[in-house]
This record gives structure tokens, C-alpha cells and sequence, in this order.
């Protein structure tokens, strides 16, 4: 995919452009921003250009040499891509990278390692990619993509360009929900509870339905007893997506502050059933609390009656 059809960070595309075009590329980089916002497509994209035999592939225009050609279809000797499907990585992986990136380029100049979701390096992987930031080939570059910087080791950020990605703009994520991914009528909640992400709002889209049945939810705290809101509430009961269900429900009682400052309030409850299904506490009267606590907060007069 070309830089101009990725949405959004269009000054990290400038830059990225820029630094290729005046052969400034170097040899290692941490990608880092909220997932699902597109640091792979960018990090692909660098990468394919890096390697062009022709150098024009930034401007306006298709490329079809050999270089280019092989890396569209997949094939390139000389790209690598570690870990695209965001699992954990370890030590031996990383082993293989460090073994083969001294071999130097078959078609292009250069070669590129991308490790998505660098992260999930063990200790010992982060540890065992050290010699090779430190040492790299003239040849190598070496792009790491990261949503969590803080589980990468300091002295591997210390040898990397670090480059901040920002949230997809609201507008931009909208017209690519709806145009793209065949949303209708999304809620200023839905469209929060996104995050600035494509990846969040993909993911999200088999759960439109649910969703809205939660806004009801909590704009009906107010207005049913405890127990229509008891059962009402048995549409969050789902173990496989139950934290972005508190997610949202925190994203909807933000939205209704402004009303009454006791839903900023009843944001430590989702928090606090967060804390304990993390701690394998069980699910149902997790759950339960939650929906009661948050009632009786919205409540009170009432409850003391």
C-alpha cells in the first residue's frame, strides 16, 4: 500500500519520505502509538521504498522493478517481517534475525527487518537483539513496532530512532468506518471507544449492536429498579470480550458526566471489576457487583428510602 493511501500520521510519512529521498535512512527505529493505527502499513511501505531500485517509488507513482515487484509479492530476499500476527516472540527468532542479517543484500542495496509488536520479546530476545543494534551491517535497517514502549528494555530504545504515531483524527477514522467497513449511524460513544484506531474500530464492528444495547444500559440507571437493571445488564456477560465491554461502559458514563457528576464516580466500580476478573475472581459475581454498585451510586436518594 502507497504512503498517500494510508490514513493518518501524514507528518511521519513526510518525514520517512523525506529521509529516503535524501539517503538518510538509518539503520534502526522504533515505531511507537496505540495499536491498530497503522504503524505496520507504515513501517511496509518504508520498507518497500528503502528497497527500490529506482528510488522514485515516494513520488506519484507505480514501480515495477525487480525490487518492488518481488515485494509486492511477497517474496523478497532481503525483507523480513518478524511476527505479523502480534504473538510473543522469543529468544530463538530473534537468533535466526541476528544470524541472517550479516548476509548481505541479493536484489537491493539494503535489507530490512521489521519486529511487530517488539514488546513481546522475552528478556532474553530484547537482550539477544542488543549486539545487533549496537553493531548493525551498513546494509541493515532494522524497524521496531511497538504499543507498549514501556516493556521494551531502555538500552534497545537507547539505540533506536523513536518515532510517535498519533491516533487516527475522528473525522478520518468516521469516513473510513463508514466507507470501508460498512458502518451506519455510529455513535459519537462507538466512534470514542475506537481510540483513534482502524484496528480498534475492525474489531469492533461485529459488536455494533451489543454496544448500543449497553448505551441504553447505562442511560437507564436512572430510570429502571435494580432489578430491570439486573437484567437489563446480562448483555455485558461475556467472559471473550469483557474488557472491552468495561472500556465502553467507562466511554459511556464519561459521555453522561456532564448530567450528573455521579457517573464520573461510578467509573472506580468498572475499574475495581476490571482488577478483580484480572485476578481470576468469579466472572458472574464480578459482574453482578458491578451493575449493583453502579445503581445504587446513581441511586442514593432513592436507595435510602
Amino acid at each position: 500500500m502507497e504512503f498517500k493511501n494510508i490514513i493518518g500520521n501524514q507528518e511521519v510519512k513526510d518525514y520517512l519520505i523525506n529521509s529516503i529521498e535524501h539517503k538518510n535512512v538509518l539503520h534502526s527505529y522504533l515505531f511507537v502509538g496505540t495499536a491498530g493505527i497503522g504503524k505496520l502499513l507504515i513501517a511496509k511501505e518504508f520498507a518497500r521504498n528503502i528497497l527500490c531500485l529506482e528510488n522514485n517509488n515516494t513520488k506519484d507513482k507505480i514501480c515495477t522493478c525487480k525490487s518492488c515487484a518481488c515485494f509486492n509479492g511477497k517474496n523478497h530476499p532481503d525483507f523480513y517481517l518478524i511476527n505479523e500476527n502480534g504473538e510473543n516472540i522469543k529468544i530463538d527468532e530473534i537468533r535466526k534475525l541476528t544470524e541472517k542479517v550479516i548476509e548481505k543484500p541479493i536484489i537491493s542495496s539494503k535489507k530490512v527487518y521489521i519486529i511487530n509488536d517488539c514488546e513481546k520479546m522475552t528478556p532474553e530476545a530484547q537482550n539477544c537483539l542488543l549486539k545487533t543494534l549496537e553493531e548493525p551491517p551498513e546494509f541493515a535497517i532494522i524497524i521496531l513496532i511497538s504499543s507498549n514502549e514501556n516493556l521494551i528494555l531502555n538500552t534497545i530504545k537507547s539505540r533506536c530512532m523513536s518515532i510517535k504515531f498519533k491516533n487516527i483524527q475522528e473525522k478520518e477514522l468516521l469516513d473510513y468506518a463508514t466507507n470501508v467497513l460498512g458502518y451506519s449511524n455510529i455513535s459519537k460513544n462507538l466512534l470514542k471507544s475506537f481510540n483513534g484506531s482502524i484496528g480498534k474500530a475492525t474489531e469492533l464492528k461485529d459488536f455494533k449492536e451489543k454496544y448500543e444495547q449497553i448505551d441504553l444500559l447505562i442511560s437507564n440507571l436512572y430510570k429502571k429498579d435494580v432489578i430491570e437493571t439486573l437484567l437489563d445488564g446480562k448483555i455485558i456477560y461475556d467472559k471473550e470480550n469483557i474488557y472491552n465491554i468495561l472500556d465502553y461502559i467507562i466511554v459511556c458514563l464519561y459521555s453522561k458526566s456532564s448530567e450528573n457528576i455521579k457517573y464520573i464516580n461510578c467509573i472506580k466500580y468498572v475499574n475495581i471489576c476490571a482488577e478483580r476478573l484480572k485476578s481470576n475472581c468469579n466472572f458472574d459475581m464480578c459482574i453482578d457487583n458491578l451493575l449493583l454498585k453502579m445503581w445504587e451510586e446513581l441511586n442514593e436518594e432513592s436507595n435510602r428510602n
